[in-house]
């Protein structure tokens, strides 16, 4: 039977790199590894995964949450995900105000179930303003977490509030393998003064942190190629990867 690992990217902050940290950590996996890499937009109002890929598939996560009963294959999954150049696969999500349906924690975990029985590695791009109960339940069946936080004073204290709210919901084993992602770092150095009292912090509280360099191309939005990348923006994201993959299981 397939072991799937099941990876959180989670964070306070809105602007915090979530969906850029996805695609990229994603994408880095799917290249370098021979497994099928899938990537799930479980925000509920901002569908920003969807957004930075080219869709080959109308589908949304809901759709497939439609599907589900008549779901079998992994051909029948695929038509609902569209495909980077990398190999990373994608179940978007576009939220319609109109749309009585929602994202609910039953479906959430229905959703993994399913991409977990045909996809080794499962990502989910978890939304800021997140409904307390599906939030639980991407915590719960993540195997890994990844924080996403910003080099600013409200990115670093909203990371470690994160932690602390990991704590509190009985996560805190999952919170000292987390990784922390910092995005769009602009110091010649990588890292700024503030970003370096703040990471020696953040370091007590997790596994490892990665710093990401400010890149233009990811601050414009639209797709996520590693490959095209500046240097040292490529080299955090493979950082980024190697640590993730470090606590994947040994089979």
């Amino acid at each position: 039977m397939l072991r799937s690992h099941r990876i959180a990217v989670i964070g306070l902050n809105g602007g915090a790199g979530k969906t850029t940290t996805a695609l990229a950590l994603g994408a880095v996996l799917a290249r370098e590894r021979a497994d099928r890499v899938v990537a799930v937009d479980a925000s509920p109002d901002s569908g920003a995964l969807g957004r930075r890929v080219r869709r080959q598939s109308g589908a949304t996560v809901l759709d497939l949450v439609a599907a589900l009963p008549r779901l079998r294959t992994y051909m029948d999954i695929r038509a609902f995900t569209s495909q980077t150049p990398s190999g990373l696969e994608v179940v978007a999500h576009d939220p319609d105000p109109a749309d009585p349906r929602a994202l609910g924690e039953q479906e959430y975990r229905q959703v993994v179930e399913a991409l977990a029985g045909q996809y080794p590695l499962v990502i989910t791009d978890a939304g800021t303003g997140m409904p307390h109960d599906v939030l639980g339940a991407v915590l719960d069946v993540s195997d890994q977490l990844v924080v996403a936080a910003t080099p600013s004073e409200d990115g670093m204290s909203g990371a470690n509030l994160l932690f602390d709210r990991l704590a509190a919901l009985a996560h805190e084993e999952k919170a000292r393998e987390a990784v922390t992602v910092i995005s769009g770092v602009r110091s010649p150095s990588g890292r700024s003064a503030l970003a370096d009292q703040a990471v020696a912090q953040l370091r007590q509280r997790c596994r490892a942190v990665v710093t990401v360099p400010y890149d233009s191309r990811l601050a414009r939005g639209g797709e996520v190629d590693p490959e095209a990348m500046r240097g040292r923006t490529r080299d955090a994201y493979h950082e980024l990867a190697t640590l993730v993959a470090g606590n994947f299981p040994r089979l």
